[in-house]
């Protein structure tokens, strides 16, 4: 009787797998990063908007808003009466006014918000007008740099809840101890789904494209 041969394990081999299955699982984690982090973009925007920290700052921040011949869009209005309430309730001492003008303009959105605090009772030497910046982030760098010279650190953020997490992120690169705190009412207050869109995506921008170029500016050297 012939005995059989063994067969050599090294000669068997595993079949092996389609290279285009790893091209697949690749595309599909590419597609789920594109689906999923404008997502999580939007549900971080919602998250800070929801937060109101009333934690005592060296100042409060109103961001700029459209002025109309030195007096305040409904929109910045609701953020001004939101500082002082924080300013009334000892949040922090001082109040900070930002934004500069349009061309046409004759004040600046900050000089326009720190006119009408003092309209409203806030002595004027709490009030500091920083009438530059016409975007969040010039905004923001011109405060930083106000805050270095003063050696102040902490700041409690007032802008409309949508705006708030692109706003913090910002002051936050810039090495502001940053603090939101929201309007709740009037102009700018309601948390559209266009306006949490187009937050969501400028949060992104900044933090793909712009946050390399921001400098800390405040806090340690």
């Amino acid at each position: 009787m012939t005995a059989t041969k063994p067969i050599s394990t090294s000669l068997v081999r595993e079949p092996a797998r389609p290279r285009r299955r790893w091209g697949l699982r690749i595309f599909v984690t590419l597609l789920l990063m594109v689906l999923l982090t404008p997502l999580v973009s939007a549900g971080y925007v919602v998250l800070v908007s929801r937060q109101d920290d009333r934690t005592p700052t060296d100042a409060l921040l109103v961001l700029g808003a459209a002025q109309y011949w030195s007096r305040p869009s409904p929109v910045l209005e609701a953020r001004l009466a939101h500082a002082k309430s924080l300013y009334d309730a000892g949040v922090a001492s001082r109040i900070i006014t930002v934004g500069g003008k349009q061309p046409g303009d004759r004040t600046t959105e900050a000089q326009a918000g720190q006119s009408w605090l003092t309209d409203q009772g806030v002595p004027a030497d709490v009030v500091t007008a920083i009438p530059t910046g016409s975007d969040t982030l010039a905004s923001l760098q011109a405060v930083a740099a106000l805050m270095r010279e003063n050696h102040w650190t902490s700041l409690t953020i007032v802008t409309d809840p949508a705006h708030e997490a692109r706003s913090l992120a910002i002051a936050r690169a810039l090495g502001i101890d940053a603090r939101p705190s929201p309007t709740r009412s009037g102009a700018g207050s309601s948390l559209t789904a266009d306006y949490v869109a187009r937050e969501s995506a400028g949060l992104l921008l900044f933090l793909v494209r712009d946050r390399r170029a921001v400098d800390q500016v405040v806090g340690p050297a």
